[in-house]
């Protein structure tokens, strides 16, 4: 099995993900991420839309299995086989914002219960944490944690990263930015820049 990140929006597929998209004759992935790569996929292929995620690792092992983004943060990747890493939306967000990835410490929260304890653990390591929300994430509330605590940071909401419709939302802990459904959200100094090394 191969598992192909088609990165985290439209034009963000490297070319040996295309290549392995092409030359792939059994494919499984979201409609979303089939959508992002169709123009890449032979039409003699089998294309399937993924139904039930628990049995994706039975599929046999010529199968191309698509995650959006890159499948080591949040993907697939957990599937296992070869990987084919995506453009990720921490690293569309972090040039957005020209924030270094050094200082970043991803977290997701997507389809998860959010523990506040390491995300103010890492601001108050001085880094900015990277968050990917969905709709049940209570910004909001970790944003009055981390304020009681007096970890106040910049907020910034990306939604849409790569699409037409794509926005940038600042604010600060004492007033996020909130957006409903799948999202990046990014805390810290996000007035750091990229600095040269001498």
């Amino acid at each position: 099995m191969k598992v192909v990140g088609v990165g985290a929006g439209p034009g963000m597929l490297t070319f040996e993900a295309a290549r392995v998209i092409g030359e792939a004759r059994l494919i499984y992935g979201s409609e979303r991420a089939i959508e992002l790569v169709s123009s890449q996929i032979d039409p003699r292929s089998d294309v399937q839309v993924i139904d039930d995620y628990k049995t994706l690792c039975e599929l046999p092992d010529d199968t191309v299995v698509l995650s959006t983004g890159d499948p080591m943060l949040s993907g697939l990747g957990y599937l296992g086989g070869e990987i084919v890493p995506g453009i990720s939306s921490m690293q569309v967000a972090c040039a957005r914002l020209g924030i270094s990835q050094i200082n970043v410490v991803p977290i997701t929260v997507h389809g998860r219960k959010m523990n506040p304890g390491p995300i103010a653990e890492e601001i108050r390591r001085e880094k900015c944490v990277f968050l990917l929300v969905d709709d049940s994430t209570d910004l909001a509330g970790l944003c009055q944690h981390l304020e009681k605590r007096g970890l106040g940071r910049e907020v910034a909401v990306l939604t849409d990263l790569g699409y037409p419709e794509e926005k940038v939302m600042m604010g600060n802990t004492s007033d996020p930015p909130l957006s409903g459904g799948l999202a990046c959200v990014m805390i810290g100094d996000l007035e750091q820049k990229l600095v040269p090394e001498e």
